[in-house]
């Protein structure tokens, strides 16, 4: 079960670190990824790190947004600075069992077979 915390109200040009955490297990043997979805909108993928720790950001998210694990693979964090209203949203991570050490990144939905319950983040002045 994964847990993703850390969203709040926070205003335009502030910053916000979002964890993830999976219950009793580690991210040992995992692709997590961060994905966000805003009322009305389709589920969007923000950024992903493979099991051997490539990352990928897609453009709108970089140099903004970077996501990182910690050496012992038991959380897996989202750091967004300079967040804009249009970030606003709940976001979820999302996990994939696996052996790979490929270089790619799963950014697909479809590609992430566990998910967490989201946390909300909203960006206002």
């Amino acid at each position: 079960q994964l847990q993703a915390s850390g969203g709040g109200l926070v205003k335009p040009g502030d910053s916000l670190r979002l964890s993830c955490v999976a219950s009793g297990r580690t991210f040992d043997n995992y692709h997590v990824g961060w994905f966000r979805q805003a009322p009305g909108k389709e589920r969007e993928f923000v950024a992903g790190i493979n099991r051997v720790g490539n990352t990928y950001h897609p453009n709108p998210m970089k140099g903004r947004f970077a996501i990182s694990r910690n050496n012992a693979k038991t959380t897996v964090q989202l750091q967004m600075n300079s967040l804009k209203p249009e970030d606003t949203a709940v976001y979820y991570c999302a996990a994939e069992q696996t052996s790979d050490s490929q270089l790619y990144v799963p950014r697909r939905r479809n590609e992430y077979s566990f998910w967490g319950q989201g946390t909300q983040v909203t960006v206002s002045s």
